[in-house]
């Protein structure tokens, strides 16, 4: 099995608007909906990650604060890309906010580690 990183992405002011206009009711479904969604999805998940906060930039300037798209991850395993795409359809939670979306990246084996 190959694993992948799963990265949840949605522009930064529809994701801003979801969390500021969402009532306790509706975050509440929505925990549930995550819930349900990893619970039909365990054998894939080998981290079902999390949400994921402010971000800082390192490079040979320094360090800096900077905005990014991805709002959590997850770490899944699978025979290929294709069957790790089959996991998030119609049904997964955070394709429900507009504007949307996940990336999935194969995490390369190193060999002898």
């Amino acid at each position: 099995m190959k694993k992948f990183l799963v990265l949840y992405m949605a522009t930064g002011p529809e994701f801003e608007k979801m969390m500021k206009n969402s009532t306790p009711e509706q975050q509440k479904k929505g925990m549930e909906a995550w819930m349900n969604w990893m619970g039909h999805h365990k054998a894939a998940l080998i981290d079902g990650g999390a949400p994921l906060g402010k971000t800082k930039r390192v490079d040979h300037k320094g360090v800096s604060d900077t905005k990014n798209d991805i709002g959590g991850y997850s770490i899944v395993q699978a025979e290929s890309a294709d069957a790790a795409a089959r996991i998030f359809g119609k049904d997964q939670p955070h394709l429900q906010m507009p504007g949307a979306w996940v990336e999935i990246i194969e995490m390369m084996q190193i060999p002898g580690m």
